[in-house]
């Protein structure tokens, strides 16, 4: 009967023992890209590539300091991926294409393409380092539940597409650009960003899908621009159902007076939402802003928080 008892114990150990192992993934979840050779790859692409797909379990890629010039996917079977960066400063992903380099267009003109959900950045640069050529994107974004923490967007026009029906949560970024930088029908929300225009244009041209209860959502971002960038558009509606909303958002002197613009579409004053709520700023100038834009009330205004805009049916929370 001891004996009995014995084997029993070793038994259930033993089966402890592999229930402890199984949760264990058994793939792995950490890699490290350094130029030098040091890591796990020398590029990022190959790194993305070696990911299991769909984990159960984020993987991590941390990205040493360099100068990445890779031309990179994160496909819609790499879910759950983060890169991470040390400084934003000194890690930077570029490439240079651009609408009209040979059979290029805005949409594959892309530096970096996300699509497996569930993304985050956290100290990156994403440049598209092709110049003042025309559609030339940086960020090109369709990954829903994606979050970018402390990185840099760099180029010119279309520096950013949010695309899809995706959600994406911005905070403590810089975005720069020339005309329509910040543009799609993602539900995206800014937070504690710095928006820089380069020159007399449009920052935004949101694509809302109609029947969306947001679009482009600014909480306490700063905006300033270049000395030439005099004259300058909050957006214009890329689609006529577009929204976009800045609260609580410190507006420099380059914001035109009135604000917005109707792409030369009269038709769109109808459908799309323009707002504000307590601009600050050279280039706040509520009585100046055109008729068919809003400055919200309180009880507007309350019904703003990354929270709810974010939520979905899934009820997210970044």
């Amino acid at each position: 009967m001891k004996y009995s008892w014995v084997a029993l114990l070793i038994i259930l150990m033993t089966c402890l023992s592999c229930s402890s192992d199984a949760q264990q993934p058994n793939y792995k979840t950490k890699y490290i890209v350094a130029q030098d050779g040091s890591g796990d790859f020398k590029t990022i692409q190959e790194t993305i590539n070696a990911c299991k797909a769909f984990p159960d379990e984020r993987i991590v890629i941390y990205i040493k300091p360099g100068i990445y010039k890779e031309k990179i996917e994160v496909h819609s079977q790499h879910t759950r991926i983060t890169f991470r960066g040390e400084n934003a400063e000194t890690t930077i992903i570029t490439f240079d294409d651009y609408s009209g380099k040979g059979d290029i267009n805005t949409f594959t003109s892309y530096t970096a393409k996300i699509l497996g959900n569930d993304f985050i950045a956290e100290n990156i640069t994403f440049e598209n380092s092709s110049g003042p050529v025309g559609q030339a994107v940086a960020l090109h974004v369709e990954a829903d539940r994606s979050v970018f923490k402390s990185c840099r967007f760099l180029g010119n026009q279309d520096t950013i597409y949010t695309g899809g029906e995706s959600r994406q949560y911005f905070v403590n970024c810089y975005i720069e650009g020339t005309t329509d930088f910040i543009f799609g029908a993602a539900t995206a929300v800014f937070e504690s960003c710095s928006i820089y225009s380069k020159k007399n244009s449009y920052i935004t041209a949101a694509s809302t899908t109609q029947g969306k209860s947001f679009g482009y959502v600014f909480f306490s971002c700063t905006l300033t621009a270049s000395a030439e960038a005099t004259k300058v558009y909050l957006g214009r509606p890329w689609r006529n159902f577009a929204k976009t909303v800045f609260l609580n958002c410190n507006l420099g002197a380059h914001i035109l007076p009135e604000g917005w613009h109707n792409w030369s579409k009269p038709e769109a004053e109808q459908t799309v939402y323009y707002g504000e709520y307590n601009s600050t700023g050279s280039g706040a100038n509520p009585s100046a802003r055109v008729a068919w834009s809003h400055q919200l009330t309180e009880q507007e205004r309350s019904t703003y928080s990354v929270e709810k805009i974010l939520a979905g049916n899934d009820q997210w929370k970044p």
